[in-house]
């Protein structure tokens, strides 16, 4: 018989006899000499307890345990929100020729993005999405990127993958609508993919042609209100997520399933795993069931090389419709879009190895905020490779709707100037860290080539330089055949520089200033250098006998007392009172005898002679602001001066004088300042102060009477730098040309044709292509500048806007040149061949 129930009592816990046994007393001797009752005296203790405090640790328990979840949750969702707040997103123009391995070389770099352990734990691993956008018409390729990743560091990254790929980052907005517009309902299939197998196995990678061949022709033919985008979030991980993936490979490669759940059901079935017999040996396995183990095994151990990715994939499709839309319509918009994203989801299935994708369903309203917020809590682990084979630019030269770069960016060598007084603007850099680069001003005597089609940016670039040059100090001359560069430049001067200013505007009602072609100290050269500068503008009806009357006609003016002037030259040929008296004047018998062969020669005859003449002469001086400008008495503007810090501003459009006419000007005022740049040969070289000469549309104002390559080879001796811009290379006659492209070392190229990039390329290569410099967008431009006097790599620069105009300013400076130009010193100076001052002038008695 046993003692009642309620009077047997154990023994106090952790308390025993020492008459016993010889057992420590203690809680593992107590279990070692009665098991059974050690684990009913714990179990009664804790019932105790329970009973005891129970009520008041239970609720303590669940409050902290509620706390800690929610607390969880609040701080991975603050940790979302800050990854998207300031987020951006960074559009990737392809290059023309794409390289398959630069995705491989991109994710690697940003394996670099890798927090340390105390950061990850704490806010976690930012992470990046590769995304592809497609409507109607066009596809697009951007990467987003959250705030804490440094700016710069993800566009130079895809710019080192992929050289001559362009960036643009703006900041960051939902890839898709997340709601319709008014009066329209929002229709929208979306989806994931995730790895069905263990993420151990690895998914295909080795592509004969570009595996996103089929996800870009998935969405062809959408409506116009349709939109799609594929998400690829990756982010790369180490540590405990590594170990957890390690742990999964060693489940796999052991014929356990990696997931707890079916490792479960496995014991339910035992003996039934061809996986797991063929590697205890079993003889009934199937060879080839062998030979997939030991391959699956290889691809495991060669995918946990490496840094990892966690990644997720993500895809939607939506389509908007009208709220009155009937049922049956409404039901098909729906069907296309789901219809969309089954073919979106299925081109994954070219990726299927040993792993393949599968698709969960995603819900509307998780999707729309997924999308935009693109979040990833946890995915599947991809090696670089996989990573690399998903997201990519296209391989495929000919992908519909995709834009692709223009000309590659590459950075200026080292040494090139930024800013300064003693430095010419050119743009900015286009690569890299952006900033201000420009040509130092001993480097620009060796001239510039400016060559461009027209709106692609030189007029700004020129005036840029102009307004530099013009407030260090340094002389500007400006040839402006179509006027909007000098009115650029009239709106924006400082007004203190008016004083400088001359102004010649062949649109202008005021009286320009005169600029007398037929003055200068040495009277033949001066007649020959005209007479060239007539023959060649007038090359295709000019010819002997019109070259030696003009050439004696000058020579006669020229010898007369006073300033000649080019109105006298028609009277001279037709009023014979006036020859005769000129004439008188002459001691040259060489001239005399041209005078008496023409005196001899009948009415009819002598009109025959000078119709050549006179044609072009009436052409030319018909025109007041020609007549006024060069030929209206003695010269006001002294060039001489203009090279020493004057500003002299020619604006000859061809629509008010004339395209023979306005090229005759222009002509006429390069030369006179080459004529004023010779003079300083008088001059040591640290008094010959820098000047510039720039002349817009250049082919149409080099009628020069010596050879331009010459012409550039002097003017650096003077300090004299020549800019010459022009459209296309054919403008320029062969002779020409070649004495442009060897002395004007520093070539800046706006957008080439395709038969000019070819020519210049030459310059350019091989950082710059052919093909780079033909595809060059507006305001960018390809540089091979002179750098210390030696010729230095290209690169390519943005030229940088124009500041805004400044009202009235225009008109300040217009009034100040008006003032500059009433009179000169030269004009009241005696011309050295003016000859005896009692002698007459015949001019001034007709």
């Amino acid at each position: 018989m046993g003692r009642p129930a309620d009077l047997v009592l154990p023994p106090p816990l952790f308390l025993a006899s020492s008459s016993d046994s010889d057992v420590p007393e203690s809680p593992i001797g107590d279990y070692l000499r009665d098991p059974s009752g050690a684990m009913h005296a714990v179990l009664v203790h804790i019932h105790r307890w329970m009973l005891a405090w129970g009520w008041i640790v239970g609720p303590a328990v669940v409050a902290t345990a509620t706390t800690l979840v929610w607390g969880r949750w609040w701080w991975r969702r603050r940790c979302r929100r800050r990854l998207a707040a300031d987020a951006r997103v960074v559009q990737i123009l392809p290059p023309p020729a794409v390289d398959a391995a630069g995705a491989a070389a991109l994710w690697a770099n940003l394996v670099g993005l890798l927090r340390p352990a105390w950061r990850r734990w704490l806010t976690g691993q930012p992470h990046l999405a590769f995304e592809y956008l497609f409507d109607r018409e066009t596809v697009r390729l951007q990467v987003w990127v959250p705030s804490q990743i440094p700016p710069g560091m993800i566009e130079r990254a895809i710019e080192s993958a992929w050289p001559g790929a362009h960036t643009h980052t703006t900041p960051a907005t939902a890839p898709l609508p997340t709601a319709p517009p008014p009066g329209q309902q929002l229709f929208m299939a979306a989806g994931e993919l995730r790895l069905a197998r263990s993420e151990a196995l690895p998914i295909r990678t080795d592509f004969p042609l570009d595996p996103v061949r089929p996800l870009l022709g998935a969405p062809v033919g959408l409506g116009p209100q349709e939109r799609a985008v594929v998400q690829v979030l990756a982010r790369p991980v180490t540590g405990h997520r590594v170990k957890k993936a390690r742990r999964a490979a060693r489940h796999t490669r052991a014929g356990r399933s990696p997931r707890l759940i079916s490792r479960l059901l496995d014991l339910l079935t035992p003996g039934h795993h061809p996986r797991l017999r063929a590697r205890q040996g079993a003889t009934a396995i199937d060879p080839q069931t062998a030979l997939e183990t030991a391959a699956e095994d290889r691809v495991i151990v060669v995918k946990q090389r490496g840094t990892p990715y966690e990644t997720r994939i993500r895809y939607a499709v939506t389509a908007t419709a009208p709220d009155h839309a009937p049922a049956d319509g409404q039901a098909k918009i729906r069907d296309r879009a789901r219809g969309r994203s089954h073919a979106i989801a299925s081109a994954f299935a070219a990726f299927t190895e040993h792993n393949y994708y599968r698709r969960t369903r995603l819900h509307a309203r998780r999707a729309l905020p997924h999308l935009a917020e693109r979040r990833l809590n946890n995915g599947d682990l991809l090696s670089i490779p996989e990573l690399a084979a998903l997201a990519h630019l296209p391989w495929d030269e000919t992908v519909a709707g995709l834009q692709r770069a223009g000309a590659r960016a590459v950075p200026p060598p080292p040494g090139v100037a930024t800013t300064g007084v003693a430095v010419r603007p050119i743009g900015l850099t286009d690569s890299g860290h952006q900033r201000p680069v420009g040509l130092r001003v001993p480097d620009a005597r060796h001239h510039l080539h400016v060559l461009g089609a027209t709106g692609s940016g030189k007029s700004e670039l020129i005036a840029r330089m102009i307004l530099a040059d013009a407030e260090a100090g340094r002389g500007v001359v400006v040839i402006d055949p179509k006027g909007d560069l000098v009115s650029d430049l009239l709106q924006r001067l400082p007004v203190e520089l008016g004083e400088k200013v001359v102004l010649f505007d062949a649109d202008s009602k005021t009286r320009p200033p005169v600029l007398n072609p037929l003055e200068g100290a040495d009277g033949p050269r001066t007649v020959d250098n005209l007479v060239s500068v007539f023959s060649r503008v007038y090359a295709a009806s000019w010819g002997p006998r019109t070259d030696d009357i003009l050439r004696a006609s000058l020579l006669t003016l020229r010898a007369q007392p006073g300033a000649p002037t080019l109105t006298d030259l028609p009277k001279l040929l037709s009023n014979p009172a006036f020859r005769q008296r000129a004439t008188d004047q002459l001691d040259d018998e060489i001239l005399k005898g041209f005078w008496t062969w023409y005196q001899n020669l009948s009415d009819p005859a002598r009109a025959q002679v000078t119709a050549p003449l006179m044609n072009k002469l009436r052409g030319f001086l018909l025109r007041p602001f020609v007549r006024q400008a060069l030929a209206g008495g003695p010269s006001t503007v002294d060039m001489n001066d203009m090279l020493n810090g004057g500003i002299c501003l020619v604006r000859i459009a061809q629509d008010a004088l004339g395209t023979e006419t306005a090229h005759l000007v222009g002509s006429i005022v390069v030369a006179r300042t080459w004529q004023a740049a010779t003079v300083r040969a008088r001059l040591p070289q640290a008094q010959r102060h820098d000047a510039s000469l720039y002349i817009d549309e250049a082919h149409n104002f080099l009628h020069l009477p010596y050879p331009l390559g010459d012409m550039l080879a002097e003017a650096r001796a003077y300090r004299l730098s020549m800019t010459l811009a022009h459209q296309y290379l054919r403008q320029l006659p062969k002779e020409l040309e070649e004495g442009i492209s060897t002395n004007a070392r520093t070539k800046i190229i706006f957008n080439a044709s395709p038969e000019d990039a070819r020519h210049l390329a030459r310059h350019t290569e091989p950082r710059l292509t052919a093909h780079d410099l033909s595809n060059l967008d507006v305001f960018h431009a390809a540089v091979r500048p002179v750098l210390h006097g030696a010729e230095a790599p290209a690169f390519t620069a943005v030229t940088e806007k124009l500041p805004p105009p400044i009202r009235g300013r225009a008109k300040q400076i217009r009034t100040a040149a008006s003032r500059n130009t009433r009179s000169h010193p030269s004009a009241m100076a005696p011309h050295k061949d003016r000859g005896a001052p009692s002698q007459a002038d015949p001019r001034r008695t007709i």
